[in-house]
């Protein structure tokens, strides 16, 4: 099922080496980029993993993140992260924005500038140079995962002849590795800034609450996978918890959701019905709507004014 136009992509390759949980400021950088994509849209935000990803699970667990666990490798090789990631998207959205985690300091505006921007790959670009995140449509994508070279995205875009669209960004976050912590925290001010935002955590209630985020990609994935149990490890949802919240959510809606089919050589299968389909398309309708009216009126109201700068 294609929700949304753009998704994302955060290659942490490996957690000793990428250092998600790095602390900026009061959160991990790996946060700030879930942050950043969130902020614009994009959906959904994949985090692609190699070993344990335990802790990460931990962090991002109320932000309704994809974790693609790609290997059981410790020190995967970066390039290994990015095909993962977009053998999992291809099909799933019009265009996907990829980033490493250790690149975390570019802003939503900038993001927001790649979208805005036609091109089979999208880039922003620094004073002459060039960074992350990097926008590359769905119709690349088969091109990029045939390259079998040693020189990783670089490589396989320059191989494949898909030209690069460049766009000139004010944004040196772009740039900015978390090897390097100096230049880190001098942009912490100015990217806290840039991710000011309104943060509507929008669910349907009745007498309790019955339908949030986290239950949304609970079902896209289950749409996707066709498997209750790989789509609870993606969504980071305990199995028993996700039975739960599906039932409470059909007592809700009065209709079937989620279509069990149990046993078989396969094990069983599980799937939206036609309802449930159509449910979860509105409400992601719904939900980017009120998103962006969000988003416009914070900005025309207090950053506009400079009530707040």
């Amino acid at each position: 099922m294609k929700l949304s136009k753009v998704g994302g992509i955060i290659a942490v390759a490996n957690m000793d080496v990428a250092k998600p949980m790095l602390q900026v400021g009061t959160i991990p950088i790996i946060r700030r980029i879930v942050i950043t994509y969130q902020q614009v849209g994009v959906f959904p935000v994949v985090v692609v993993v190699g070993g344990d990803d335990e802790e990460l699970k931990r962090e991002l667990s109320s932000y309704g993140v994809v974790f693609l666990k790609h290997s059981e490798e410790p020190y995967p090789e970066m390039m290994d992260s990015v095909r993962a990631g977009l053998q999992y998207l291809r099909g799933k959205c019009d265009r996907v924005a990829f980033a490493p985690v250790n690149v975390p300091m570019f802003t939503p505006n900038t993001l927001q500038q790649l979208i805005g921007t036609k091109g089979d790959v999208v880039a922003p670009s620094y004073q002459g140079h060039g960074g992350h995140p990097i926008l590359i449509s769905d119709s690349t994508i088969d091109r990029i995962l045939a390259y079998s070279g040693e020189h990783g995205l670089r490589g396989a875009l320059a191989e494949s002849e898909i030209p690069r669209t460049w766009v000139d960004v004010d944004d040196k976050g772009v740039l900015t590795n978390a090897r390097d912590l100096e230049n880190l925290v001098g942009q912490l001010e100015e990217h806290n800034f840039s991710i000011l935002h309104p943060q509507l955590h929008m669910r349907l209630e009745q007498e309790e609450p019955f339908f949030s985020y986290r239950l949304k990609l609970l079902l896209y994935l289950i749409d996707d996978t066709g498997n209750m149990r790989i789509a609870c490890k993606q969504s980071g949802i305990a199995h028993s918890k996700a039975w739960d919240m599906i039932n409470k959510l059909e007592q809700n809606l009065g209709y079937t959701v989620v279509q069990r089919q149990r046993g078989g050589k396969s094990g069983g299968s599980t799937c939206l019905t036609k309802q449930g389909e159509e449910f979860l398309v509105a409400y992601h309708d719904f939900e980017q709507t009120i998103h962006q009216f969000t988003q416009d009126e914070f900005r025309k109201r207090f950053i506009s004014t400079k009530i707040i700068e």
